[in-house]
């Protein structure tokens, strides 16, 4: 455990020797003195009192600093007051609005003293790290790699194929696309750690009954249409929300509707009246998962011994309760399916106000909490609130990130939770422990500083035993995202994530890094003594840091001539409105770093306020969307969000617990699966042409860590890859049909370059294999499946991209058939088809194509053209491997190849087939004058 004096100054960098009691924010002795010589008395970030900086684990004072009270007695700013008040005319002073929490027990100092100094001390995780004798030979691997990988392009830029120059040329820069892109993915897994949470120390620390000081979240779901997202799921998503293992009072879920339907909003107020059984339920018996659709599918033996009889006979009265509960969705569903011309009526008579989805107010009910319903056994429930934003035409509403920020503003104003977990609503909690999970980082004051977000991985049901497509995505999950935690964090993946609300609204961390020394005054170097250049160093480091932090909001060195209720107006008009909107409980609710709702609010206009904050203007002329909530300008607005985060500074921690802590579904079908990566892929490229690519964004400061940077900049080029993919894929079939290769005749030493870079490239996959305890079924789909994308989707979302960003034109490619099939994975064998098909096909045709044609060449040449066959056959046969999914996937259930796959065959293999008799005008070439020639057959 850190002592006391190792906390560092969050202006200097050197030891502090106190602390901000409100957010922690630490100062050194020496700048405290500057700060009383410049008539500052509280903490420069919220404006809190100063305490000594003994006693890390809560995060604030141990003790109070009487040195600290007596160079705050020489006069200045007292402590700053809260945004509502003065919003409201109140100019009494009250306390600082970041203090002030009905519901916050973020360290509570009661509960603190009735437990045991030594439990309150224990951390509540630990990092893990990789065992040196898996870490080192996997580095010495990947530096050995690439040198052999500069050594083989070397000779292969040094021996041209004069007699294939242009397919020579093409193979080079296609390698040196592969080798940028290696190392933009493998780099940042250069310090991989795994991270262990003790559940049972956040216990002991907090408390677990109705006085529990642990921290309230709110619950995102969102939703659009009912019809492609049956309410079916997204209601078992709720279910599972509302019985998670923690204090009721202190969990909320948001449910947001973008596609204001009344389906959405039925079948939501008939799972509130089911939650009231379902909930006691679970808790009563611990069960797992939380969700009934999947906790029924469970193929237990519940009539065995040691099974309670009153457990059995509760489950079949409560299954059979579900089924009658699925009857009535189902029922709504079919209801659905055909719009009344008058629009839909609700049960009082008058008509759904959603009815068109592009033009409606903004809608909230509360169907659960503490005025709500309570459950069969007389206990709250936790709060369930309806949300669908208001709409217009002329307005643009930004999908899901807009839909994400709306609930943002609405929580913030009903609840204010600090901390938000959003979930999509096919992602269930299938952990009841997962809150928990994320507040040992959250609520560890030792941790959990700079944090702004916890990141489960995503795990899915009703994928086929071998995970043909890689819907599982385990490389990404169980690698990659193992090495960035052991950086500054993993990338937010969209779902599954715990959020800290006041990283979200664009504040920057306590502790912010240091400037490079780069940035100081180059002068200060040459001309001035050791001791004074130190000294200078330390006053702009701090001066940057203090300057950063406020400039999200306000800088008040601006305004330092005002009295106290004359800068409040100016911060609240000239910033706060610009920034967050006008609305006054959510300004201040968002100084409120413990969470809470105002005390300046009125309970009852608060709905009133909820409908003001989610009206289709409120985000006109502010930073939403820019700088705060969820970043617009992407289809991945999740990688956006997370990436403006960490430039701020922030770090974010991958929590992976035994059990997995959500669960949700993926497309198993290849024309599904396709468009789902086509739609990330064309995220990236929309990021890539931003002015938010990590290529050139957020190196002001150097907060962003370089290895970090590497795998942003890997998140946004990896579809240009598909270009080079294509090229090289088709490189093979070319060599068969004109009977040129791409690779002159076979030195030693050019034997021995090719050879190191295949053994490198092999060890790197096997010790990869070996410490991150993945199998190599799924390290292989996962090869597969990059080639698969990136010659299809990937390739579709570049142009799109380009066309979207540059033309101004929205493309979308989407399927055209569709087929059902109710059996185990059926889906998976359904074939739809779509444009996203057309690449890959035609890379098979050709390949296929070719090896036929090189083997007849060589039967009609002899026995001597079978050794240069060889090479190319190989060559043909890795594309043909890589697409065997895809092929797998056009065939269907019953292996046979669709109509138009057929046709799509016959036709390029015409095609291909007239190419390869007339082919050497476009790839023939001079002879080299040397005379060494490749292995060359002419046709």
């Amino acid at each position: 455990m850190e002592s006391a004096a190792a906390v560092p100054c969050a202006a200097c960098g050197d030891d502090a020797c106190a602390a901000c009691r409100a957010c922690s924010y630490a100062l050194c002795r020496a700048c405290l003195d500057e700060d009383a010589a410049e008539g500052r008395a509280t903490c420069a970030r919220c404006g809190g009192e100063y305490a000594a900086a003994a006693d890390p684990a809560h995060g604030n004072a141990g003790a109070e600093a009487d040195e600290v009270e007596d160079h705050h007695a020489g006069g200045g700013l007292r402590e700053r007051v809260t945004m509502g008040s003065h919003l409201n005319d109140r100019q009494d002073e009250v306390s600082h609005g970041r203090t002030m929490s009905s519901l916050s027990g973020i360290g509570s100092e009661q509960i603190m003293d009735e437990k045991d100094l030594t439990d309150a001390y224990e951390p509540l995780s630990r990092i893990i790290p990789i065992s040196k004798n898996k870490l080192t030979p996997y580095r010495a691997v990947i530096i050995m790699r690439l040198i052999v990988l500069g050594l083989f392009f070397h000779y292969r830029i040094t021996n041209p194929v004069y007699s294939a120059f242009g397919l020579w040329m093409t193979s080079v820069i296609c390698e040196i696309w592969f080798g940028f892109s290696w190392i933009l993915d493998q780099f940042p897994k250069w310090c991989p750690i795994n991270r262990e949470t003790y559940v049972d120390r956040l216990i002991a620390r907090y408390g677990d009954g109705d006085d529990s000081g642990l921290a309230p979240v709110d619950f995102f779901v969102s939703t659009v249409d009912p019809l492609k997202e049956p309410p079916l799921i997204t209601a078992n998503t709720v279910l599972s929300i509302l019985a998670v293992d923690y204090p009721v009072e202190k969990i909320s879920c948001y449910v947001s509707d973008d596609g204001s339907a009344m389906l959405t909003f039925e079948s939501l107020a008939e799972t509130a009246e089911f939650a009231r059984k379902w909930v006691p339920f679970c808790k009563k018996y611990a069960i797992e998962p939380r969700t009934p659709e999947f906790y029924f599918s469970q193929k237990i033996d519940y009539l065995k011994d040691k099974i309670h009889p009153s457990f059995v006979k509760e489950r079949r009265a409560m299954k059979r309760d579900y089924e009658e509960y699925k009857v009535r969705i189902n029922a709504l569903v079919a209801k659905a399916q055909k719009t009344p011309e008058e629009g839909w009526i609700m049960q009082d008579g008058t008509p759904w106000p959603g009815n068109n989805p592009r033009d409606h107010p903004g809608m909230i009910q509360v169907f659960l909490g503490e005025t709500g319903a309570r459950d069969f056994d007389g206990n709250e429930l936790p709060r369930l609130v309806y949300v669908s934003r208001e709409k217009r035409p002329g307005y643009q509403h930004h999908k899901k990130a807009g839909a994400m920020n709306a609930l943002v503003r609405v929580s913030a104003v009903l609840t204010n939770a600090p901390y938000i977990l959003n979930l999509d609503c096919d992602h269930y909690v299938n952990n009841s422990k997962a809150v928990r999970e994320a507040m040992c980082f959250m609520m560890d004051p030792t941790v959990g500083r700079d944090v702004c977000y916890v990141q489960f991985p995503q795990r899915f049901d009703g994928i086929d035993r071998s995970d043909r497509y890689a819907n599982r995505n385990v490389v990404f999950f169980d690698v990659n995202m193992k090495g960035l935690d052991g950086i500054q964090g993993p990338v937010y993946v969209g779902t599954g994530c715990c959020f800290f609300r006041q990283a979200l609204y664009g504040y920057g961390p306590p502790s912010l890094p240091a400037l490079p020394k780069s940035s100081i005054c180059s002068w200060c170097c040459c001309c001035c003594p050791k001791k004074k250049v130190e000294r200078s160093e330390r006053e702009i480091n701090r001066d940057s840091r203090r300057e950063d932090l406020e400039s999200a909001i306000f800088n008040l060195r601006e305004i330092d001539n005002y009295d106290e209720y004359e800068r409040s107006m100016l911060i609240s008009q000239m910033s706060f409105e610009k920034t967050f909107g006008l609305s006054s409980v959510f300004i201040e609710s968002t100084l409120m770093e413990n969470g809470g709702v105002p005390e300046s609010a009125n309970p009852s206009t608060l709905i009133k306020e909820a409908i003001h904050v989610i009206s289709c203007g409120y985000e006109e002329k502010t930073e939403w969307g820019k700088e705060i909530g969820w970043i617009y300008g992407s289809v991945t607005e999740d990688i956006l969000t997370g990436f403006k985060m960490h430039c701020r500074g922030w770090r974010s921690i991958y929590c992976m617990p035994v059990r997995p802590a959500f669960k949700g579904s993926a497309p198993i079908n290849l024309s599904d699966r396709l468009h789902q990566v086509l739609r990330w892929a064309l995220g990236s490229v929309e990021i890539f042409l931003s002015r938010h690519c990590p290529l050139w964004y957020g190196y002001g400061g150097g907060r962003l860590k370089w290895l970090q940077r590497l795998s942003y900049i890997n998140t946004i080029v990896y579809p240009f890859t598909s270009l080079p993919l294509i090229a090289y894929c088709c490189l093979p079939a070319i060599c068969l049909l004109t009977g040129k290769f791409i690779i002159p005749t076979l030195s030693n030493a050019a034997t021995i370059w090719f050879l190191g870079l295949f053994m490198s490239i092999i060890l790197t996959s096997v010790l990869e294999l070996r410490w991150s305890g993945i199998g190599i079924e799924d390290w292989w789909r996962n090869e597969q499946f990059w080639v698969i994308g990136g010659v299809s989707a990937h390739l579709f979302a570049v142009f799109q991209g380009i066309l979207k960003m540059i033309a101004g034109l929205d493309t979308n490619f989407t399927v055209t058939a569709k087929a059902t099939d109710d059996t185990e994975f059926g889906e998976l064998y359904v074939f739809k088809w779509t444009t996203v098909l057309i690449p890959p096909t035609t890379i098979l045709v050709l390949n296929l194509v070719g090896v036929v044609a090189g083997f007849s060449d060589a039967l009609n040449s002899g026995y001597e053209s079978w050794g240069p066959l060889f090479g190319k056959v190989f060559f043909a046969m890795w594309v043909i491997m890589h697409l065997y999914p895809f092929l797998k996937g056009l065939m269907g259930r019953q292996n046979r190849t669709p109509t138009i796959v057929v046709l799509w065959s016959v036709l390029l293999a015409s095609v291909f087939s007239l190419l390869w008799v007339k082919i050497d005008p476009f790839v023939g070439g001079t002879e080299p004058v040397n005379g060494t020639n490749c292995n060359t057959v002419i046709c």
